[in-house]
């Protein structure tokens, strides 16, 4: 018999929906630069993913004022903004056609980042993807951050889905970690999959099998 319970993905969006690194490093740099302050690019790429205090009070030191950290992070993500109105952004290969098909087969779908919530707006708009989600959950919605799993289990009640029917779509360690935290299953894609411990991974999403979510989350 199906069970009355939905089915639900919960995607990660920057890394895994859409490639917006090298847009992300150039808005850090640009804005620290501005500020006075040197940022190292392998420390940007290693905390990929996480919320913005933390990178910069990994960055700037524990005693940062929180002044000072409120600003560089709002600086930084409007830059950011800019750059995609105006350089624009691609959805990875296969991404469109996974919304659509996963939408057709009656899957939930929601934005679960840990992203302001004025970014996810600006790259739905931009890709117009919106019409996929449900529900989005941005890092404005949590207190804590990847992998803390408070930002799937957000998601996950806003479209009314138990944690066991949820799939998590990520490309870091931290989301990987997060969803296993949440008691999800979880697919990673992008440039560091081979060497996450998810229950599915593929480069892209183009790359992932038919029956990738389906057989995490069967209907039967």
């Amino acid at each position: 018999m199906t069970s009355p319970h939905p089915r639900a993905v919960l995607w990660d969006m920057d890394g895994t929906l859409l490639d917006s690194a090298t847009l992300h490093w150039r808005a850090w740099h640009e804005t620290l630069a501005a500020a006075g302050h040197a940022a190292d690019t392998a420390y940007l790429i290693a905390t990929f993913g996480q919320r913005n205090d933390t990178i910069l009070r990994g960055l700037l030191g524990p005693n940062a004022p929180d002044v000072e950290i409120t600003r560089l992070s709002d600086a930084k993500e409007a830059h950011y903004r800019e750059l995609v109105r105006t350089r624009g952004v691609e959805l990875f290969p296969g991404a469109r056609a996974w919304l659509a098909t996963l939408q057709a087969a009656g899957w939930r779908q929601a934005i679960a980042s840990s992203a302001p919530r004025l970014n996810i707006e600006t790259i739905l708009q931009v890709t117009g993807i919106a019409p996929y989600f449900a529900a989005t959950v941005s890092g404005e919605d949590v207190q804590r951050g990847k992998p803390d799993p408070q930002v799937f289990l957000v998601a996950a009640d806003r479209l009314g889905a138990l944690p066991e029917r949820c799939v998590v779509v990520e490309d870091s360690p931290y989301g990987i970690e997060g969803a296993r935290r949440a008691g999800m299953k979880s697919v990673a894609v992008g440039t560091a999959y081979a060497a996450l411990p998810a229950d599915v991974a593929a480069a892209f999403p183009a790359d992932l099998p038919a029956d990738a979510f389906e057989r995490l989350v069967a209907d039967d």
